[in-house]
């Protein structure tokens, strides 16, 4: 494929996979998104110079409230999108993390609006993103 006349960019990302006896905490993304009321793993886009699992902490905390600790990273997966005008690169960061504190709260004004724990068994029967899915397919 030529890829030449396409804008090229890349985003990096980080997420949390956090169980809470047979549930998975998931956000839903908020209106003015590309994939607005879809589930997806808390986390998020990294910060220039900023490591992943720092990321990972952070972003959860802005999504859910919730204080994490990292477990360990679980996986880095690399991905390409061809978009009109763009070929797109997305490189995430799995990590598993445990809750230390905080209350669970929704995000007001971000991109995400609403935080919940989701039975497992219920997770399929959700409007998800695809990651969803390959997270908790890596801590089956």
């Amino acid at each position: 494929m030529n890829t030449s006349h396409l804008v090229q960019s890349q985003r990096l990302g980080a997420y949390g996979l956090i169980l809470e006896g047979d549930a998975i905490l998931l956000c839903r993304l908020s209106p003015g998104n590309a994939s607005s009321g879809l589930w997806t793993l808390p986390g998020g886009g990294m910060e220039f110079g900023e490591h992943p699992e720092d990321a990972m902490i952070r972003e959860v905390h802005e999504e859910t409230g919730l204080i994490v600790s990292s477990r360990g990273l679980l996986r880095v997966e690399s991905e390409r999108f061809d978009f009109e005008n763009q070929d797109f690169h997305a490189l995430r960061f799995y990590y598993r993390a445990v809750s230390a504190g905080g209350t669970l709260t929704h995000e007001v004004c971000g991109s995400t609006d609403l935080c919940e724990w989701i039975p497992l068994h219920a997770v399929g029967d959700l409007p998800a993103v695809p990651i969803v899915q390959r997270g908790i397919d890596l801590i089956a």
